[in-house]
């Protein structure tokens, strides 16, 4: 009680001292961003972080980064009116009543990567990926430092640091760690994150070189759900007002724990994984160079390149219970646990544990061309790769699986901008994942400068089944008898983007067949054909000078034999009061609301850690509410989010005891408020 009120008058002071600090001079606002929240008032700027040109002796810096596989740099996202761009956990996800719970996409997101999948994805949102690393330039050190603080003690800590070794050599490294105890028995969270990455060119731009290594381990207790949906919608119980007090399905007897550097596993998920990739890249093609009044900058333009990628992963999926309820096992799993007579009465002795471990070896040779020697955003990529696999449980090898495949790309963003083609594939044609293939093709448009772009695409996927869903894995799945066939999934999509509308539309369809799925806790089933079809619209209605109302729908209707359950409607709707006032001060505030129409949401299996449909629970939740303010003055921003009004219940006393649930027997926390600070700082 102490602890939390020394939050609150901390949270407090900070405001009040805000209009002054707003409108301090000195050397902190030598890095100024502008954009998303701060551009009213009649003050330009996008949602990317710009600096100002200072004097040459005041702090200043110039940060762009790029994506491994893309030539095309981008700058911050410095945006005030999303909170949801600094948090893993996005707003369209579902998630099991807790920050680092089980998580899954309220819209329709398959899985449209061929080739090899263990089959573990439901902690995936909150890890890094190699494919979201980023690789920047920088002309100084720079550094954010966040921490969020919310209820129950749940923490978020986020470090990032880049600088230049040398004009041509820069590194990074990034560490994340969430720590959410929960409102709940048996749902705390612990996830951390680190990466580290550098990328180097030579002095004569002829060779480059990539490298990224990360490691997540992301741990998330479970607790099968509350015993009975009664215990929170019944007015009459007031035994269980503190939600800790509610029985859950796993044991009773799970302890909470507040403490972020406790890391103890006793009911629920660990999954582990370590990634290293090194790309290596070396050019063939015309030297140049641009001479100016105080020097000569040497130029290098490729014909062709000669790329090297290694990659080496390994993975580690674990479920255990210490102190198992034999009827929650017996019930899902048809698991019978042993007893021991002595002493009397039977005592229950044994732990419940499944694992897994997976190590992934990848070599990979590409050769590039250019085309165009002075547009290098067009290029034509081919290569071959080899795959080694091992799987391991009970502490021996299973499997070894190997893969080779082959892969081709195209792409051309022309000179003039107006046209963007991506055109890749990949295909198996050897080992375990054999006939495996994946097509994409992309075409955008600029229709004019006041309109926007038009993007049309087309994809399809043929894949084998997730490892998990059709082989041993020494967890208990039972497979088809009759084995299972590959996946075949077509997407065809198109966006309409209208920047002087401050509008984007989209539509998606999806011919889905022979879809692989859990259809109970243990049972894997696969489905015949059916289809989905997704329109998407984002809207920015400008009120007045200073309020903005944000909108974003999805609608999205299933046709055929279906094991998907889908809303048919999601909304987000943001409606902020937006500008820059005194000096420094950029505020975004006002209220922040998702809603979806009731629908059979899926149940989840903690063991298998797999999300499947039910049709006995239907959900029917009010509109999810939090009000906010966020600032930014000069480098340091702040978020104050007071999250769930809606559970606001004025027959108890005016208590937040109205909960949504997320899934049968998974209520989401009540009231909720988090405080999050970052700051940049220039060396």
């Amino acid at each position: 009680m102490k602890s939390s009120k020394r939050n609150i008058f901390l949270i407090l002071l900070l405001f009040v001292s805000v209009p002054v600090f707003a409108q301090l001079p000195g050397r902190l606002g030598n890095l100024r961003n502008f954009g998303g929240g701060g551009g009213g008032g009649g003050r330009g700027g996008g949602d990317s972080l710009q600096f100002e040109k200072r004097d040459p002796f005041a702090d200043s810096v110039s940060i762009r980064f790029k994506y491994l596989d893309t030539v095309r740099t981008y700058t911050f996202d410095s945006s005030l009116t999303d909170y949801y761009n600094r948090v893993p956990l996005k707003p369209e996800y579902m998630w099991l009543g807790n920050n680092g719970n089980a998580a899954k996409s309220l819209l329709f997101n398959p899985i449209m990567r061929a080739g090899w999948d263990p089959g573990f994805h439901a902690f995936d949102i909150y890890g890094f990926r190699t494919e979201d690393t980023r690789f920047f330039t920088t002309t100084r050190p720079f550094t954010e430092l966040g921490y969020q603080l919310g209820s129950r003690q749940e923490q978020m800590i986020n470090v990032v640091h880049t600088q230049n070794i040398r004009p041509n050599w820069n590194f990074a490294f990034q560490f994340r760690l969430i720590n959410s105890p929960g409102f709940f028995k048996s749902q705390n969270a612990n996830h951390s994150s680190l990466r580290f990455n550098t990328n180097y060119q030579s002095p004569n731009k002829r060779y480059n070189l990539y490298l990224i290594a990360l490691r997540n381990s992301l741990q998330s207790a479970e607790n099968g759900g509350i015993a009975n949906d009664t215990f929170i919608t019944s007015k009459a119980t007031t035994s269980y007002y503190d939600r800790f007090t509610i029985p859950i399905n796993t044991s009773n007897s799970s302890l909470r724990s507040m403490d972020v550097f406790n890391t103890a596993l006793k009911t629920g998920n660990r999954y582990t994984d370590f990634n290293f990739l090194l790309r290596q890249q070396y050019d063939f093609g015309k030297k140049d160079s641009v001479v100016t009044d105080s020097s000569v900058i040497k130029l290098f333009y490729p014909r062709f390149r000669f790329e090297h990628t290694v990659q080496y992963n390994s993975y580690g999926y674990l479920f255990q219970d210490v102190d198992p309820d034999s009827a929650f096992y017996r019930k899902n799993y048809d698991m019978l646990l042993s007893y021991t007579t002595v002493p009397f009465p039977p005592v229950e002795i044994d732990t419940v544990r499944f694992s897994q471990k997976w190590t992934e070896l990848i070599n990979d040779i590409s050769i590039y061309s250019f085309p165009d020697i002075k547009n290098q955003q067009q290029f034509l990529r081919v290569g071959a790769a080899a795959q080694n696999l091992a799987t391991q449980w009970n502490g021996l090898v299973q499997d070894r699986p190997f893969n080779f495949f082959l892969h081709g790309e195209y792409r051309n963003r022309t000179r003039n901008r107006k046209w963007d083609i991506e055109l890749n594939g990949q295909m198996h044609i050897a080992g375990f994942n054999a006939g495996d293939y994946q097509a994409y093709l992309s075409l955008q448009r600029q229709i004019s400068r006041k309109i926007g772009f038009l993007q049309l695409g087309f994809q399809n996927t043929n894949r084998t089944p997730s490892y998990l869903m059709r082989n041993a894995t020494g967890y208990p799945v039972v497979t088809p008898p009759d084995g299972t066939n590959k996946e075949n999934i077509t997407h065809i999509f198109g966006n309409l983007d209208l920047p002087a509308l401050k509008m984007s539309l989209s539509g998606h369809y999806f011919l889905v067949g022979n879809y692989t799925y859990f259809k109970n806790f243990t049972e894997v089933e696969q489905s015949s054909v059916f289809n989905v079809l997704q329109i998407k619209a984002s809207k920015d209605f400008p009120i007045s000078r200073h309020w903005h109302w944000y909108i974003d729908v999805v609608a999205q209707q299933t046709a055929g034999n279906t094991p998907v359950n889908l809303p048919l409607l999601y909304t987000r709707n943001r409606l902020v009061f937006q500008g820059r006032f005194f000096k420094n001060l950029n505020i975004a505030t006002g209220l922040d609301s998702r809603y979806y129409t009731a629908y059979t949401p899926d149940n989840y299996s903690p063991v298998t850690g797999q999300f499947f449909p039910q049709k006995e629970v239907r959900v029917s939740n009010l509109p999810d509410i939090a009000a906010f303010l966020h600032f930014r003055i000069r480098s340091f921003t702040a978020y104050l989010r007071a999250e769930n009004l809606n559970t606001v219940d004025v027959n108890r006393g005016f208590s937040f005891l109205n909960n949504n649930f997320a899934a049968p027997l998974y209520p989401y926390a009540g009231f909720f408020y988090r405080f999050g600070i970052f700051w940049n700082f220039v060396n």
